[in-house]
């Protein structure tokens, strides 16, 4: 027997020299049947398989957030993937078991029904499904459909308004609403720089419309042997923006005449209306540009528009409103008002000097032509009251009148004089005769310029001085005036009577007084 046992023990001890290894004990009678290795690990306790991953590296300080490949869908980095095994998890996190009670390993990169998949690389950029199963294996399948989308989306660099908002504090106009409350209002409009009239920078047309172009030093009153004084900036600016309103609109930037200066504007669309004029006759369009700036951008100022349409006249040595349909059938008459000013401003040697008229006016005509050169002679005289009381008085009696008539328009719209110098010139008109045709003339400058919507000092200076009212009264004389004549004024004599309507007007307001 001990022979025997020595013999059966031998095997057990050289099998016990290599580690690792147990020899299971020989099966005797009576024993339980053995069991196979399936059967074995269902019934062994928990064996968790080991999981062969790369060694994940160690997160350098440096390292930004959301750049490790280790790091799972929940941006926390898993530092023992390697270490921990693969599972399923429910819903709810816990443990997913089998029937029998155990858990069940994941099955990494494969299908439900045990297929395998090829093994694809850990995405390198963050998820942005947060409902997705915070399990590893979700880490490792490749990202489709909107997921796809989104961490494609996450991983691009911001840039523009989307960089600036989210790298620095909000500013402008976006701070103003976060911190301010809704007010429902659109923001106000940037206001335009404004300029004079030899800074309105125009680019000057190639071809037949260059020939058109106006130089702007024409109106220096040196050129023009005017007589020089004080108010020589102010009529100079007004001469040099009637001919910038034309070269904008020969230019076709008729929209660069609203950055003047507003007292300036109302002249530069007198220019406005000289080129429109001349355009319209020379392509024979019936006066398409012109009734396009009168119910357009010139809308609020048809008289000085007007009284550009006579400028046009004047040059191209026509009658005026020869072959144009103007939208005022009584304003069109202040064309005639142009063509007297034209002449006398670029001829003054003839029509001052020599006091010629046009040819082939008649008397209705002659008279607005003679309300021109009195405007003309305002800016002849440089606004100096004495000189001008002088000039008038060299004409002939029967053109005083409406001479005088053209000095208060001028000196209401253009201004140049202090109201007492402005009170001089009313006494001189009222020892000539003429005082009513002086108011009648300031009232229709008054108009003028509450119909543009800006109403300089000197405009209420004349008001008060020569008429003595304000301006809101002046104008509403013009207006109480054309009203009479009904809606079917229209000729030369509906004209004048719309001037001795003012003149009445004025008149009762005395009497009144």
């Amino acid at each position: 027997m001990a022979r025997s046992d020595r013999l059966e023990a031998a095997p057990v001890a050289e099998e016990a020299l290599v580690p690792g290894t147990v020899k299971a004990p020989p099966r005797t009678p009576g024993d339980a049947p053995r069991r196979t290795p399936e059967e074995d690990r269902e019934k062994s306790p928990e064996k968790r398989p080991e999981k062969t991953s790369e060694k994940v590296p160690e997160e350098s300080p440096g390292t930004p957030r959301g750049e490790d490949p280790a790091q799972d869908v929940s941006g926390r980095v898993s530092r023992d993937l390697s270490a921990r095994p693969l599972e399923n998890r429910n819903a709810d996190g816990t443990p997913s078991r089998s029937a029998s009670g155990h858990v069940t390993p994941a099955v990494e990169n494969g299908h439900p029904d045990g297929t395998p998949e090829p093994v694809m690389g850990r995405a390198s950029g963050p998820v942005t499904d947060e409902t997705s199963e915070p399990t590893a294996n979700r880490a490792s399948r490749p990202l489709t459909g909107e997921a796809s989308e989104a961490a494609t989306r996450a991983s691009r660099p911001l840039t523009g308004e989307a960089a600036t908002r989210a790298s620095g504090p909000v500013t402008g106009e976006a701070a103003t609403r976060a911190s301010g409350p809704v007010t429902g209002e659109a923001p106000e409009p940037a206001v335009r720089p404004r300029c004079a009239p030899a800074e309105l920078a125009l680019t000057r047309p190639r071809g037949l419309a260059g020939l058109l172009w106006q130089d702007l030093g024409q109106a220096g009153f040196g050129v023009r042997r005017f007589r020089l004084g004080q108010a020589r900036p102010r009529l100079e600016a007004a001469g040099q923006a009637c001919l910038a309103g034309y070269n904008a609109v020969v230019a076709g930037e008729a929209e660069r005449i609203d950055d003047l200066e507003e007292e300036l504007r109302g002249f530069a669309y007198e220019g406005a209306g000289m080129a429109c004029a001349t355009l319209d006759v020379l392509t024979v369009t019936g006066g398409r540009r012109l009734r396009s700036l009168l119910s357009g951008q010139g809308m609020r100022h048809p008289h000085m528009i007007h009284l550009g349409v006579g400028w046009a006249y004047a040059r191209l040595r026509m009658r005026p409103m020869w072959g144009i349909r103007s939208v005022h059938p009584l304003l069109r008459w202040l064309a005639f008002d142009g063509f007297g000013f034209h002449q006398g401003f670029f001829a003054s040697d003839r029509t001052v000097g020599r006091q010629r008229t046009a040819g082939l006016l008649d008397r209705t005509r002659r008279a607005i032509f003679d309300q021109g050169v009195g405007r003309m002679l305002w800016f002849h005289e440089c606004a100096g009251v004495d000189d001008v009381i002088l000039r008038v008085a060299e004409f002939p009696p029967g053109r005083r009148a409406d001479l005088w008539s053209g000095v208060g328009l001028a000196a209401g719209y253009a201004g140049g004089a202090d109201a007492h110098e402005l009170e001089r010139l009313s006494v001189a008109a009222a020892e000539d005769g003429f005082r009513a045709h002086l108011v009648q003339g300031t009232a229709f400058a008054c108009a003028a310029r509450l119909i543009s919507g800006s109403v300089p000092e000197h405009t209420a200076v004349a008001a008060s001085a020569l008429c003595e009212v304000d301006v809101e009264e002046a104008g509403h004389w013009t207006d109480t005036a054309l009203i009479a004549l009904g809606h079917n004024a229209h000729s030369g004599d509906h004209y004048q009577a719309w001037r001795a309507g003012v003149r009445k007007a004025w008149a009762r307001r005395n009497r009144d007084s």
